[in-house]
């Protein structure tokens, strides 16, 4: 039986860990130096009392907040890159722990949690009970504890992906004044750019309109009062767009509205609203005295 060593002369039988592959040792070894993304772990209950997993899910509330460091639980051993085992290791336990282990793809880090998972607690001598983790399957971290409060898990996480030397070794950039972000179109006065801005994406959607009000935005700047009509119109003809030749247009009307103090977009329609809001009443009033008389 997998995992299982006889003892020559007796009928009794002692728990052996599993043999794990040389190249996939290798490639843990290079997991727990160099790991730069998200750490995903899938927890085992092989057996415990409960306590071990309150402390598990107080360390990925907000508090202490795990998720901060990249530790992510999930719900498959097949997505998982840290095995973490709790509680003493139970004759029934056994063969789910060894399949969650097989599942879980290579390479993978096993951690052995609570005095339980480290060596069996004080069940270990239990007749219902293998022992600790490494009884069964070889383990690379211990976080000791009955049971491990919030702080030593993160602390446990961290010494086994190496988070620590990461953090000491992290570079700060200072931005460089010639690295500042400078605004784009600053001739343009502010009211005109949101108004070409909001009118392209009304025409085109959000993204491509942006793009075109950028290309618009871009010819004005540009541009003179004298030959803003031709590069307008050059560019139209360079394009050889109707559709866009369409929204050029209506960009190139809007504007030309706002610089001569027309009402344009919103302003436009709310004036419009209100002049048909005064015939209307006035056609009430003319209604009303024609009544009287």
């Amino acid at each position: 039986m997998k995992g299982i060593k006889k003892i020559v002369g007796t009928a009794h039988t002692a728990a052996q860990p599993l043999e794990q592959n040389p190249h996939a040792a290798k490639l843990k070894s290079t997991l727990l130096n160099d790991i730069k993304r998200s750490a995903y772990v899938y927890r085992v209950d092989c057996g415990g009392c409960n306590a071990c997993e309150i402390e598990i899910f107080a360390a990925t509330t907000p508090v202490f907040d795990t998720e901060r460091f990249g530790i992510k639980v999930v719900a498959s051993p097949r997505h998982a890159d840290i095995l973490l085992f709790t509680g003493a290791v139970t004759r029934p336990m056994r063969m789910p722990a060894l399949r969650a282990y097989e599942a879980a793809p290579d390479p993978k880090i096993v951690v052995s949690y609570g005095a339980c998972g480290c060596d069996g607690g004080i069940f270990h001598d239990l007749y219902g009970v293998w022992g600790g983790t490494d009884k069964i399957i070889p383990v690379d971290v211990y976080i000791p504890g009955c049971p491990p409060t919030p702080a030593a898990t993160i602390y446990g996480f961290a010494m086994a992906l190496g988070l620590l030397d990461q953090k000491l070794k992290a570079e700060v950039h200072f931005e460089d004044p010639t690295e500042r972000v400078t605004l784009k179109h600053t001739g343009i006065p502010l009211e005109l750019k949101v108004l070409i801005e909001r009118e392209a994406r009304r025409l085109a959607g959000y993204r491509h309109g942006q793009q075109i009000a950028d290309e618009f935005m871009d010819l004005l700047v540009t541009c003179t009062p004298d030959d803003v009509d031709s590069k307008v119109n050059q560019f139209m003809v360079e394009k050889n767009d109707p559709r866009l030749h369409e929204i050029i247009e209506n960009l190139y009307r809007v504007s030309l509205a706002h610089m001569s103090g027309q009402p344009t977009g919103e302003s436009a329609i709310d004036e419009q609203a209100s002049d048909a809001s005064t015939k209307q009443n006035a056609k009430q009033s003319e209604s009303a005295e024609l009544v009287t008389d």
